[in-house]
């Protein structure tokens, strides 16, 4: 990351850049943003994630889906996003945070913790983000799901159930004993809309790691 003294030039030429590109910023809102030293690029990506998780917790919440059509558009948003603030640099660096994220949210599908849709919209959220950024996202939406599952564990009446197959899960990693595979609860109450904290806690992640 730039330091503070170079960071004003860094936003003042990315705003710059968005707006030679079409993205619509006026002049006294990037003379407030350079002056307030908020990075650009965290009010358009939040511009972008904050309809994404609106839309995502409805379907999640509602259907236990994410709709790929949504996926494929943040993937594209990222890489755009990333190409305009810095070039090819800024678009290999989405294109490695895609392949990060997808890797680490793959190894939980693998373990029977995330479902694929999930995986792919980790992905796609690794592109906006970038590298830099993938794994500590990782954490913050390893956290907000934990809380979510918490919640809805806890109001389901399946807190027993749920921790004893945290319990298998966790002798499974050690060596020698096989890892437990579950099968998916019919009862939606019992499965976690991991949507939601995918895109809510790489908001959070966002806030507290790019300013």
């Amino acid at each position: 990351m730039a330091d503070k003294k170079a960071r004003p030039i860094l936003q003042k030429k990315f705003s710059d850049q968005l707006y030679e590109n079409g993205f619509p910023i006026q002049g006294s809102f990037k003379a407030w943003a350079v002056e307030q030293m908020i990075d650009p690029f965290i009010i358009v990506s939040c511009a972008l994630l904050i309809p994404l998780a609106v839309i995502i917790t409805y379907y999640d919440v509602r259907y236990r889906r994410i709709p790929n059509a949504f996926v494929l558009a943040t993937l594209i948003s990222g890489l755009a996003l990333n190409a305009v603030s810095s070039g090819l640099r800024g678009m290999g660096a989405s294109l490695e945070g895609c392949l990060l994220a997808f890797i680490l949210m793959f190894m939980l599908h693998v373990f029977g913790a995330m479902g694929a849709g999930d995986v792919k919209l980790f992905a796609a959220i690794g592109s906006v983000t970038g590298a830099e950024l993938v794994i500590p996202t990782f954490l913050v939406v390893i956290l907000t799901g934990g809380l979510l599952a918490l919640v809805s564990v806890i109001r389901a009446g399946a807190f027993r159930t749920t921790m004893q197959r945290v319990t298998q899960i966790l002798v499974g990693l050690l060596p020698g004993w096989p890892m437990p595979r579950f099968a998916v609860p019919s009862d939606k109450r019992l499965t976690i809309p991991y949507g939601v904290a995918i895109t809510f806690g790489s908001i959070i992640s966002l806030a507290l790691f790019r300013v």
